[in-house]
């Protein structure tokens, strides 16, 4: 029940409010729209001639006023309604990046300062915003067919699909800057890059092209990013990666890249006749067997010296270039082992390393196997203290007494010590970066037999360096 009144409470409330709004409405349309016409009607009638007195007697008729009130009601809200849609439908939309389309003289002039792109912004009605946007025949243009060398500002424009759409520019007008165009004859260099995107096994022989020269555009003027004169070389970047399914032999690549440098290895923005190039590509499988030689680094423990050292490979295949390969083949590749501190024999698993200019080796790790012995040492005499590394025009002899020769201590087992040929040992003192003068230097001793360990007893000695 309670509810019951509450509901009936609020129907009266809206149906009061609509009665008001009602009220109001007859009343604003009697006050601003009924009188006036009625008034307006009397005036005419009140003119009119006497034959005029049906037309009076019509116009005071209640159905006509309503009629002519509703009437120019209507025609006032059509007209209202109109402008508002026309206000309210109004847009605007930015297309970003428009590229600028430009007319110049090409073969005749460079042209600095141009933007590539500019923004537009399109207004008008929504309808014809987005017919806008779907045609594809609006662009951005720039004239400069007419103007000659030097500095220019120059409007951009816009060719808009719809004539009903404005639009704006951003930028609007630009400054360029005009250059005759020259031209010079510049030689083409090879540069290989991405080596490493071939399979281990393969390795570059030799690259060429099929242009040795070309032709480069741009301007002399000192302040140009165009300037011609700042090229110093022009390169074909061979990008091996770009091969398909190289193999070895011939390779043929198409439209390599042509990239000018200055001196300093800048590129510089100038056009190249042509662009790109073919090149011809020579790969190898080159291959080759290696010795591999250990060669222990650091001192075992105190009273201990090396008595052996195996390895599970005395030798290895490799591959590369054709003159790193025949250069390992006829000497070995060095395999370092650390032994610092070592106090018993141990096996180490190495990894075998690739040397600069070799891409694969048949073996990425061999096991090394150290055995120690009890320590003994020997002295060598009279080894001759040799000078290496002397700069030019310039010559070395010792000073002092028997400073020619040194006493070498060689340590090792005795085994290795009954072995040692002293023919082997070298004694060198060297002198880079010095000059005429006497010097204090320091007394180096090397031998063949990696078991062993060397120590010169005269550890300096005095040189004395003039002019040869």
């Amino acid at each position: 029940m309670k509810r019951r009144m509450i509901v009936m409470k609020t129907l009266k409330k809206i149906i009061k409010f609509f009665r008001n709004l009602f009220r109001t409405i007859g009343s604003f349309i009697d006050r601003f729209i009924v009188t006036p016409v009625t008034k307006f009607a009397m005036f005419i009638g009140e003119k009119a001639d006497k034959g005029a007195g049906k037309f009076e007697r019509w116009l005071n008729k209640r159905n006509t006023l309503v009629f002519v009130s509703l009437l120019v009601s209507l025609l006032i809200f059509f007209y209202v309604d109109n402008q508002a849609s026309t206000v309210i439908d109004s847009a605007a939309e930015v297309l970003h990046n428009q590229i600028v389309d430009v007319t110049y003289n090409k073969e005749a002039y460079i042209i600095e300062g141009l933007p590539e792109t500019a923004d537009v912004t399109l207004i008008g009605r929504t309808v014809d915003l987005y017919l806008a946007k779907q045609l594809s025949t609006g662009k951005v243009t720039a004239d400069l067919s007419n103007l000659k060398e030097g500095t220019h500002k120059i409007e951009l424009n816009y060719e808009s699909p719809i004539n009903s759409v404005n639009y704006k520019l951003d930028p609007s007008s630009i400054t360029v800057n005009v250059y005759p165009k020259v031209s010079a004859t510049k030689s083409i260099t090879v540069d290989v890059i991405n080596k490493d995107k071939l399979e281990s096994k393969l390795s570059v022989q030799s690259v060429t092209v099929d242009k040795e020269e070309v032709i480069i555009k741009g301007t002399e003027d000192e302040k140009s990013i165009h300037n011609i004169n700042k090229v110093a070389t022009v390169k074909a970047l061979v990008d091996i990666g770009e091969l398909i399914d190289p193999t070895a032999g011939v390779n043929i690549l198409k439209d390599v890249k042509l990239v000018a440098y200055d001196k300093y290895g800048n590129v510089v923005d100038v056009e190249i006749v042509p662009e790109k190039v073919t090149a011809t590509i020579n790969i190898e499988s080159y291959s080759g067997t290696a010795k591999i030689k250990i060669i222990p680094k650091g001192s075992v423990a105190f009273g201990k010296a090396i008595s052996s050292i195996s390895s599970s490979v005395n030798e290895i295949s490799i591959y590369g270039d054709q003159a790193v390969v025949s250069k390992y083949t006829e000497s070995y590749i060095p395999i370092e082992v650390d032994v610092t501190g070592l106090s018993d024999s141990k096996s180490y698993t190495v990894v075998v390393p690739k040397p600069e200019g070799i891409r694969e080796v048949s073996e990425k790790t061999i096991t090394v196997k150290v055995s120690l012995g009890e320590e003994k040492s020997m002295e060598v005499d009279d080894i001759r203290i040799d000078a290496i590394n002397l700069g030019p025009n310039l010559k070395a002899g010792a000073m002092g007494e028997n400073s020619s020769k040194t006493t070498v201590i060689v340590k090792g087992t005795q085994e290795v010590l009954d072995n040692i040929d002293s023919t082997t040992i070298k004694a060198t003192v060297d002198l880079s970066g010095l000059g005429e003068g006497e010097h204090t230097v320091k007394v180096n001793v090397t031998g063949d037999e990696v078991k062993a360990s060397y120590f010169a007893k005269t550890t300096t000695i005095k040189v004395r360096i003039t002019k040869s």
